[in-house]
This record gives C-alpha cells, structure tokens and sequence, in this order.
C-alpha cells in the first residue's frame, strides 16, 4: 500500500517549524541554505510528494534526477519539431523560410522572383509555421500568415496550379499583372487581419506596408477582404467556445484585453512616455543591426547545402531549450495573488501561472513566461492585476533572452515572423520601466507594457499609422491613442537616424531591387542616357526566326524594342516592345513565313489572347523547351500583333530622378528613351528597375557623393 497521501502533504524532517525556515533560507543546524528550496517531484503516480532537501540533506543525484528527465523530455520535444520545420524548408520550398513579408512587399513593388509565391511554398509555410512556433522558438506566426495569404491569393490569381491538379477558367480573368498584384495586396491584408484579429489594420498595413501603388478601388477591396476574415474567424470562435478547439479563440476578437478604466496621466507620465519612445528607437535600431549581421552570417552557412540549414536549425533549438529550462532555476517563488485561487499554480492545464519547482500557492514568475505560449506571456505582461507579479529582476533577464534569442532564431530555415518577439521584449523592458517609475507616475504597469511593445515595434519596423491601429485592436484600449500615437513616433523618428526598418534591411540583403517612393539625391546630376546599359538589341518589324532564337538563347532580357525599317516605312522608327514570354509563345505556334512579309493578321486569326496571359510561377515556356529547325530558322516572322506599340518614352535629355519617379509611380518593367536630335538611331536604349539601383548609378560613376 502506498503511504503517499492524496491531498498533497508536504513532509519535512523536523516538520513544519523546519519547513518554514527552510523557505527563509535558514537550516535546522543554523546554517544558511537556498533562498529557494529544491523540490523533488515524484510523478509516478496520480498523486505527488514533495519533498524539500535542504543544502546539506540529500544528495544531489537523488534531487535532480527527474528533473533531468523532464528537460530531456522538453528539449528532445522541441528538437524533434524544430527538425521537421528545419526539413521542409530545407528540402522542399527554400523560400517559405524567414517572414515572408519583405518578399511580399517585394513582388507588389514589382519583383518576380522565383517561388516566393508558389503552391509549394505556401505547404511548407503553414505546417513549418506550425512546428516552428510549437518547437519554442522565439518566433510568431504573424508574418508566415501574411505570406500565406499572398501565397493563396496569387495561387487564385493564376488560376489554380496545373502541376497540381488544381485549375479553374474562371480565374483566367485576374491573369495580368494590375489583377494579381491587387489579389495578392488583399492576401497580406487577410493574413495581418486573422493573425491579430484586427481587419482595420490589415487594410492599413497593406496601405502602409506591403503594397506599392495604390488607388480608392484597392482600398474597398482589402477592406472587404478583411471584414469577411473577421466574420468567419468570429463563427469559428463562436463553434470552439466550448474548448474543443484547445487554445484556438481564447480571448475572443480582442486578444489582449488590457482595458482598465480610465487612462489618467501628467507630465511626468509624458516625460516617461517620451523615454519609452527613445529607448525604443535606440533598441530597435540596435536589433536590426544585429539581425542584419546575423542574417548575413547564417547565409554563409546556409550556402552549403540543406543539411547545414538542418543542423543549424537544431543548435538554436538546444540552445533555446537550455535557456528556457534553465533560466527560471535562478528565479525565486513568488506567492499567488490574492483571489486567485483555482488558477495559481496552474498544473496539468494551460495557465499564465506556472509552478515549476515551487511550493503549493506559490508561483515561478520567470517560468510563467518562459514555459508559457506566446499569446498568455503577452496577457501576463499587459496585465493590470498586479505590479509585483513580475519581479523586476525577472523582467529584466526575460527581456535579454527574448531580445537576444530573437536575433539569433531570426534568419534560421524556418518560418518565423518578428512581430511577437518584439512585443514580448518591448512589453517587458515598458513593464520594468513601469515597475522603476511606479512612485511617480499615475499609469499602471501594465499601460507601460503597452507602451513599451509600442515603442520597440516603431523602433524596429517603422510603421506608425498601421501599428498604432493594430495595437489598439487588440488591446480594447482606444483611451491609450493619443500616447500610443506619441510614442511611435518618437520612437520611429529616433531609429531612422540610425538604419532603415529590418524588412527594409532584408529586401536590400536579399539583393532584390526595389524602387523606393523617391528618388536618390545624386540622381538629380544625371540624366537617362547616363545609365542605359549597352549593347542595345533590337528586332526589325518582320525579323528572321533565327536571329530571335539566337538573342533569347543568349541573354536574359525580358523586353526588345521592334524597330520599323524600309521597305515597310519611309524611315526608320519605333514600333514598340515585344515581350520575352509573347516571343516564346509567338516561335512556339510556327507560324513563319519564307517571305519578308507582313502577315499580322493571319497571326491574329489563329492565336488567342489567352495564350499570351501570364503564366503561373514555373509554368512559363523557356527557351529550351522550343524545337525549331535549321529550315525554320532561315523564316521570317511578324513581330508586329505581339508588340506594345505605345511604350512609354522619355527624352534621353531627362533628369535620371524624374525618370526613376515617373518608373516607380507607373509601375513600369521598361521605360524606353529616345533620342532628342533627329537622324539618329530611333532609340537610345531601355530603363529597367536594376538601372535605377543604387548599386549600378555608383559603380558607373564612383566619384559622386551619395549624399549630394
């Protein structure tokens, strides 16, 4: 018969006169012993005794030896996870790794970049996001969700995907590049509105954010998109509110209800909030700096193949694991607030009250933020219940593990989005700085957690309206605007003295050119002909098939201008730009003539304009993919039904920063430019997006001054 009782008695040599000045730190033999007692928990039965050893007692194999087994237990869990996040990505879609949202913003600024979008990428980035955020990584969701909204939106704007088996014609109508982008613009919004529950500020991330152009039409379309994401997301929390769903819905629509009556502060609450926004700005530019470092560190590792990336991915895991087991070891026990009874500790359930090795009634501060899901950490920080629920020393060591863990876990090859990290360490560096200035200031702790994750978020992604939007949604708390307001301006203004926002900071890593809203100063000494790259290649109106096979054969280009010569006009002329992709398809269909003949219109009978829309990522035809023979080769073909004849032009006499603009707010792929002086060539060349990079004007021109 087992002599362990069932109402957890606690038994201690000496009883319970021992037992309490164990807890003090002193030990029957009047020596001193641990502030903290070291509990020994027997978990083989349903029932459980504790006993507590003193220093000089037991030892210490017999004390820590479950202990042992639960870390292994933790940590092996965590590796296992974090190993099949690590092997989709390393194995099956590279480009679901990181964010996701710089490469969105990338492809709505005009890039095409190879399977950031794809049906393989978007596989990858749900499940991986599920095992990376599950593993304990210091990592969110939000941004994979964003990405996994473009990924589904662009996979509808192609219409479905044919490796797959997954088409649908109707979707053939959003097959161009105005449709897809809005599609996609939409996606983001979706994903920032079901990761935060907040529509209004996945419109207005989209606006701010993510898209590049946009226009009145754009916004009642996101907004749509967002309002119906709050609608099915409120009848799927409404079908869960009887927890069979697990943590999903828990909070309802506001996910962090920190409203606690009326918001009351002074001058010095403002001097406070003004502090706040300063340390936010110098940490958050500090954070990018370091994530650009490492970044840049683990693409060197990454470079060498899939089971480096593995490997790497399953060091950060054992390093988090340790830290996270580890840490709340040093933390003391702090005794349950006062009416929570039933919740402090919680053992065996999901609580923001964690136990660990503490006596019954007592709570491991550290470890309930720790050991705890992302979202109850973030409740526990913007709570108002009480201002000694966190130590100070225990804000303090968790604000260096989750700021220092975010930069070494951001980069690795797993999905991982940046904002929970950074309102995690914002919201307890703004909980200690309320703790510091409790005396003094009329705003409770848990305002300055606001503020504080407020602050290191404008400090890092230098959003304001967007945020500011995003935080009051989930907070329930619209009385804290106007300091919300405040202290994300503070705190983006002083970062920008600094560096740019960090997904700013990756697109320009990645090496993806994207053209900023304004044009760089130098830009202003030069003129369009200074930078147009040369040779230019152009087709005649009626061109030799093998003359075309030939220059796609050997260069990259994605544009040819088609010059108008004799005999078919008096002089020659522009006629346009034909497409790299209408090109392919145009040789692919045959249809040549022996003669140099026009016979445009027998080519538009037999094509159809769906064989010109563009294809889905992967799909389109490549040069190789053509079998042409020699006698084909020595045909003719007319350029003219495929070519845009209203290309945009510019005077090669223009200003290189009105070009650069007048590029980026057209959303243009090729700006031509034409000679001013008749008797010339009847184009100079071709503007393309990687002209305009700062990389290219500097390396032309090494003695111009940047900043000038």
């Amino acid at each position: 018969m087992d002599d362990r009782s069932d109402d957890h008695d606690i038994e201690v040599e000496g009883g319970i006169h021992a037992y309490e000045r164990k807890i003090s730190g002193i030990l029957d033999d009047g020596s001193v012993g641990f502030q903290q007692p070291l509990l020994a928990r027997n978990r083989k039965n349903t029932t459980s005794q504790i006993a507590i050893v003193g220093a000089n007692t037991c030892p210490i194999e017999s004390l820590d030896y479950e202990y042992f087994q639960a870390f292994f237990a933790f940590a092996g869990c965590n590796l296992i996870l974090a190993t099949a996040a690590a092997s989709l990505c390393a194995f099956i879609a590279p480009a679901a790794a990181g964010s996701g949202i710089p490469e969105v913003k990338a492809y709505l600024n005009g890039i095409d970049a190879y399977s950031i979008l794809a049906p393989s990428t978007l596989f990858v980035k749900i499940f991986g996001s599920i095992f990376g955020v599950a593993a304990g990584f210091v990592v969110g969701k939000e941004g994979p969700m964003v990405h996994t909204g473009a990924c589904i939106a662009n996979l509808l704007g192609q219409g479905g995907s044919r490796k797959y088996k997954l088409t649908w014609k109707w979707l053939r109508f959003f097959k161009n590049d105005r449709d897809r982008r809005d599609l996609i613009t939409c996606g983001a919004a979706a994903g920032v509105a079901a990761a935060f529950r907040a529509p209004v500020g996945g419109v207005l991330f989209a606006l701010e954010e993510a898209a590049s152009w946009w226009r009145s039409a754009l916004l009642w379309r996101t907004f749509f998109t967002t309002a119906v994401v709050a609608v099915v997301l409120r009848t799927l929390i409404e079908l869960c509110r009887s927890g069979k769903c697990g943590l999903f819905g828990k909070g309802g629509l506001i996910m962090f209800d920190v409203n606690s009556g009326p918001v009351l502060y002074s001058t010095p609450d403002l001097l406070a909030v003004v502090f706040l926004g300063v340390v936010g700005g110098v940490l958050g530019s500090l954070y990018n700096y370091l994530v650009d470092i490492v970044l840049r560190t683990y693409a060197l590792i990454n470079e060498r193949g899939p089971g480096f990336k593995v490997m790497l991915v399953m060091a950060v895991s054992i390093l988090s694991s340790c830290c996270a087991f580890g840490l709340p070891w040093i933390s003391q026990c702090t005794p349950c607030p006062i009416g929570s009874e039933g919740k402090c500790p919680s053992v065996g359930r999901s609580g923001i009250y964690k136990s660990f090795q503490c006596p019954p009634n007592h709570y491991n501060d550290l470890s309930s933020l720790l050991l705890n899901t992302n979202d109850d950490a973030i409740r526990s920080l913007f709570t108002s219940r009480s201002e000694n629920e966190f130590q100070i020393s225990t804000l303090a060591m968790f604000f260096v593990f989750v700021y220092c863990l975010g930069i070494i876990t951001y980069g690795i090859a797993i999905p991982s989005g940046l904002f929970i990290p950074v309102i995690l360490a914002g919201a307890s560096y703004g909980r200690l700085v309320g703790r510091l200035l409790g005396p003094v200031s009329q705003l409770d702790v848990g305002l300055f957690s606001l503020l504080g994750a407020a602050s290191f978020l404008g400090g890092t992604m230098r959003m304001t309206v967007s945020l500011c939007v995003i935080l009051l949604e989930l907070t329930n708390n619209l009385l804290m605007l106007p300091l919300v307001m405040l202290v994300l301006l503070i705190s983006k203004t002083v970062a920008d003295c600094f560096n740019k926002g960090v997904y700013d900071q990756i697109v320009t890593m990645k090496g993806l050119p994207y053209m900023e809203d304004h044009a760089e100063p130098y830009m202003r000494n030069l003129m369009a002909k200074d930078v147009v790259a040369g040779p230019l290649l152009s087709f005649s109106r009626v061109e030799k098939v093998g003359v075309i096979w030939q220059a796609l054969k050997m260069t990259s280009h994605n544009g040819f201008p088609v010059i108008d010569e004799p005999p078919f006009t008096e002089a020659s002329e522009l006629c346009g730009i034909a497409l790299r992709s209408h090109l392919l398809v145009l040789l692919q269909g045959k249809r040549f003539s022996k003669q140099k003949t026009t016979f445009g219109s027998q080519i538009l009978r037999s094509c159809k304009a769906r064989d010109f829309a563009k294809a889905g990522l992967g799909k389109g035809l490549k040069i190789d993919d053509l079998v042409i023979s020699d006698e084909e080769m020595e045909m003719y073909v007319d350029l003219h039904p495929i070519t845009n004849t209203s290309p945009y032009t510019v005077l090669e006499t223009l200003s290189l920063a009105k070009a650069a603009i007048l590029f980026r707010q057209l959303g243009l792929r090729h700006l031509c430019v034409v000679p001013k002086t008749p008797g010339r060539p009847p184009i100079v060349g071709i503007l393309t997006r990687h002209d305009f990079m700062p990389e290219h004007v500097l390396g032309l021109y090494p003695h111009i001054d940047p900043l000038k």
